[in-house]
């Protein structure tokens, strides 16, 4: 197969006409993808922009193709009609993942090739990931945003300064502490750890404050046990990608919470008097980075909270933005629509005040088999050779974590819509499955090849999700802002996971009630679970009943603005593989990076 660099139509861009198994395109390799990004011609920052109506002192360029989009934008746009809000969400996934970012790209270029103004909003890639198992994460082959290199490495430094604001907080906890704590904040209680944005396990727990011999035992601070988590799963990052303004997020910076007194009252960064050099150091990472796809449709790109403890999402100043300056926004939720989506739908548009449109679950034929119970994918494998054989039977039995993710988009009053991703290893048969499936739900359903064919590839993706989102709207939350922490958490457990109810372990309880007497009862819920499973169990496919939520501890972001209840192990700085990606990353001989598909 031959690639050439696509222009947005299919002027410029030659590929082999074989099909696998009727139904896929030949599949393109990471270097395809590579190529392909590396081949494309960046517009101007400025001229992408002018596409979302955005002025020129709006957009401080950061090289080729990257800018800043001033805040003021939010002002300036808003006298202008709300876009069409789609969210992107799927099924279950695997470990492998089932292609939400891609499909988002590729719904935007399917609905700038079919007539229709779109700009997609994403999460800004992780280093640690990028490095470990996951690879880069702009999307892929016709699909992905570009520049490719620069987005999935340092990008503006927004990641960076996250890191820096998180620590710059760790810094002064440790100083308060060593100048005798005037706030009573208890060496013991501290809760705020560091971060750095690489998979590191050996910083998980580590003891800081040792010193010399003979340098007494308070030459470096108090000597405590402590640790570090990689800078997605930091609290400030989730704040950042929640925060509607710079003053909101200057305040709720000072309302993160450090630790407690030796009573239990709750020590902010405020007390700390920490929260005005965050903000600072954080001034330029609120503002939204403006990007573009290999078919030049805008895509903002910001933020990347933890998918697991936090919500998962890009930002609502991004969004804010996009609503205003385009037709449609398309914007992707991390994990499946219990996951992502839920707290897409019950923590980010409550605070953003934006209603989505429609939602696109994408489903594919591996996840779906895997689903039956009949198969098992594991990262860095070749696929099991029974996956690969014909199986609409398989499909079928899987199918039932399809219904369920969509019953969780219908519990919310939002329209959805099935985006088959498809794989030169599916089979019509298998498609036919699907679409059936999602008739009996109720859903429009789409065959999409945009990672083989671009936005000419999610032509029919965007037509039924344009249908769907006109569509009267009843978007509605799951639960009340007054209703119980534990009714919330019941709620989630019993109306999206499937549970029979919930277990609260002591110290939950505990957790629930000293939050509710300290004023946090009316934050939404985040439960932090795994993403493998609708259930608390990874091992656990398809959609379980007969289980209830087993919840281990609660604890409480309330800068960011929520509580998130622990629900089994949860790893918030990552490891290295046996083989990690960094090991295949590398520069080739025109100085170009390799290795990041």
């Amino acid at each position: 197969m031959t690639t050439t660099r696509h222009t947005g139509s299919d002027e410029g861009r030659t590929e082999a006409s074989a099909r696998g198994n009727g139904q896929g395109a030949v599949p393109l390799s990471a270097q395809d993808s590579l190529g392909i990004s590396s081949r494309t011609e960046l517009r101007p920052i400025h001229q992408i922009g002018a596409e979302l109506g955005l002025d020129e002192d709006l957009i401080e360029p950061y090289g080729r193709g990257v800018g800043k989009v001033d805040l003021a934008a939010i002002d300036r746009l808003a006298d202008r009609p709300q876009a069409k809000y789609i969210l992107v969400t799927a099924i279950t996934p695997t470990p492998l993942g089932e292609g939400k970012t891609t499909t988002a790209v590729g719904l935007s270029q399917g609905m700038a090739r079919t007539g229709r103004r779109a700009a997609v909003a994403v999460r800004q890639p992780s280093l640690g990931p990028t490095m470990g198992i996951k690879g880069g994460g702009t999307g892929g082959g016709w699909s992905q945003v570009v520049p490719m290199e620069r987005l999935n490495l340092h990008l503006t430094g927004d990641i960076h300064a996250v890191t820096a604001a998180h620590n710059q907080l760790a810094a002064m906890v440790d100083n308060h502490l060593h100048r005798g704590s005037p706030s009573g904040l208890h060496p013991e209680r501290v809760t705020w750890r560091r971060v750095m944005d690489v998979n590191d396990r050996s910083l998980r727990q580590i003891v800081s404050g040792l010193g010399p011999a003979g340098g007494g035992p308070t030459a470096n601070g108090p000597v405590r046990q402590t640790g570090f988590d990689i800078t997605a799963a930091s609290e400030v990052m989730a704040t950042l990608s929640l925060a509607r303004s710079l003053e909101d997020l200057r305040a709720r910076l000072g309302r993160i919470v450090v630790g407690t007194t030796g009573d239990g009252e709750p020590v902010t960064a405020e007390d700390i008097k920490a929260a005005g050099a965050m903000t600072v150091l954080l001034k330029e990472a609120i503002r939204p980075n403006l990007l573009q796809t290999v078919e030049h449709t805008p895509a903002l790109v910001h933020c990347g909270p933890f998918g697991n403890i936090a919500t998962g999402n890009s930002s609502v100043v991004a969004d804010l933005i996009g609503g205003r300056a385009t037709d449609y926004l398309i914007t992707e939720a991390g994990f499946a629509a219990d996951m992502g989506a839920e707290r897409f739908f019950n923590i980010k548009c409550r605070i953003s005040g934006l209603a989505p449109d429609a939602a696109v679950v994408v489903a594919t034929v591996r996840a779906l088999k895997v689903h039956s119970g009949r198969h098992r994918v594991v990262a860095g494998r070749p696929l099991p050779e029974g996956m690969l054989r014909e199986s609409p039977e398989d499909v079928r039995t899987g199918a039932e974590n399809l219904r369920a993710q969509l019953r969780i988009i219908r519990r919310h009053g939002v329209t959805p819509v099935v985006a088959v991703n498809a794989f030169p290893t599916d089979f019509p048969s298998e498609h036919e499955v699907i679409a059936q499936v999602a008739a009996e739900e109720g859903a429009r359903c789409a065959v999409s090849t945009h990672f083989a064919d671009g936005g000419a590839g999610a032509a029919d993706l965007a037509d039924a999700v344009a249908e769907a989102a006109e569509e009267p709207s009843e978007f509605r939350f799951l639960y009340s802002d007054e209703a119980p922490l534990v009714e919330k958490i019941e709620t989630i457990a019993t109306q999206v996971y499937g549970a029979d109810g919930v277990d609260l372990s002591p110290a939950a309880a505990k957790d629930l009630a000293a939050y509710t007497e300290a004023g946090y009862g009316r934050l939404p819920v985040c439960v932090a679970k795994t993403h493998l499973s609708l259930s608390s169990d990874p091992k656990l496919v398809g959609a379980p009943s007969g289980w209830r939520l087993p919840v281990r501890e609660v604890r409480l972001s309330a800068g960011a603005g929520f509580v998130y209840p622990i629900c089994g192990t949860m790893q918030t700085m990552p490891g290295l593989g046996s083989s990690p990606a960094a090991e295949s990353i590398g520069i080739d001989a025109d100085g170009q990076a390799v290795g990041l598909f």
